[in-house]
């Protein structure tokens, strides 16, 4: 029997809630099964053990998380410790500690929920969007100077390699070659950034030679937005940098009707780290502890981890759990318009988890 490792960090706000119920629908999804389970191992890293120890995560963390399958890891953001400690120290130290250069994030209209573009129908709003996750605007380059004075200066610098452009939009073009539609849209500024982008622009073409099946157009990422909004049936996959594909995946999330359900996947393609999945709701300490979390978006993160770990029956099976549940307005929680709460819409799941697996052992 294969044992599956995996790392869950909760981090803080409702992280703490939303990964232990998907450690319990995991569990779910793997009883009565014969050829897989999985081992789990907790670590309590995040604005908790920051206040015990001054630091996010052990300077040795790292290699605590290196012979692990894959992580499952909640949110980072605390209110009494800037954000830019909580990411840094936490969750940026792991994608780019494990070169986890390609971001995921795919989004559509569940059934049952009602997002705010009312002319949209279902089957228009299908989009997975790739971010470019290990450099760009993120990459950590820049600094302070005279702080305090008049004279104060402040600087971070957008910093592009052609290996690393080159990697996300080969993984794009390959993503976007998988799916039916085979359609790209490069999303870029070089209009107004006519360096770096100018270059991404470049390299774009010049992957884009490499799947000649693939049709793919290039919008500004200002351009996007409106499009995302009024024409989104005309987009597929997209690829965009790291801030570009920040703020559009959160755009898309809202299309899709809650943050509550959006999954992510930071992966390392090569396969020589351990992956990380977490959903992008962020730790919502305004409802923490308070059993109100959408954890939608870590079940469908839990989708992303298995079909990396290669097990597509069981990411369908837990896929099919979940629309079943999205489509029932009984068990939407608040961000969707619903009273149900956190632990009755994991139950449910596991639940369907269950009965799809009863059904598929009598046939």
């Amino acid at each position: 029997m294969k044992t599956y490792k995996i790392a869950c960090i909760p981090g803080d706000g409702i992280g703490k809630e939303v990964v232990p119920a998907g450690q319990q629908v995991l569990q779910a999804l793997a009883e009565g099964q014969n050829n897989f389970r999985f081992a789990f191992t907790s670590f309590d890293w995040g604005g908790d053990y920051f206040r015990q120890h001054g630091i996010m995560m052990p300077d040795k963390g790292l290699d605590e998380l290196r012979h692990m399958d894959a992580i499952l890891f909640g949110s980072a953001g605390d209110p009494h410790i800037p954000d830019h400690i909580t990411l840094w120290g936490l969750r940026l130290k792991i994608c780019q500690g494990f070169d986890q250069y390609a971001n995921v994030r795919p989004t559509r209209i569940l059934p049952g929920i009602d997002g705010p573009l009312k002319r949209c129908r279902t089957e228009d709003l299908d989009w997975v969007i790739v971010r470019e996750n290990s450099e760009g605007e993120y990459a950590g380059v820049g600094g302070r100077a005279h702080q305090g004075h008049p004279i104060e200066v402040a600087t971070d610098v957008s910093m592009m390699t052609r290996a690393g452009v080159e990697r996300i939009m080969r993984y794009a073009f390959r993503l976007a070659q998988s799916r039916p539609r085979k359609l790209l849209t490069v999303v870029t500024k070089s209009n107004a950034q006519r360096h770096a982008m100018v270059m991404w622009d470049e390299i774009a073409l010049q992957i884009s030679q490499e799947f000649p099946d693939v049709h793919w157009d290039k919008e500004l990422v200002d351009a996007c937005t409106a499009r995302m909004v009024n024409r989104p049936a005309s987009l597929d996959t997209v690829v965009a940098t790291n801030l570009h594909a920040d703020i559009l995946s959160d755009l898309a999330a809202a299309l899709a009707g809650s943050l509550g359900i959006a999954p992510t996947g930071n992966i390392d393609p090569e396969r020589r780290y351990p992956s990380m999945f977490e959903p992008i709701h962020g730790s919502a300490f305004d409802i923490m502890g308070k059993g109100l979390a959408n954890p939608i978006g870590t079940f469908w993160s839990c989708v992303m981890l298995l079909e990396h770990l290669g097990e597509p029956a069981q990411a369908r099976r837990l896929m099919q759990a979940i629309e079943t549940v999205t489509a029932n307005p009984a068990l939407h929680t608040r961000d969707l318009g619903g009273s149900a709460g956190m632990q009755e819409v994991t139950d449910a799941v596991c639940q369907f988890v269950q009965k799809i697996d009863q059904r598929q052992r009598a046939a």
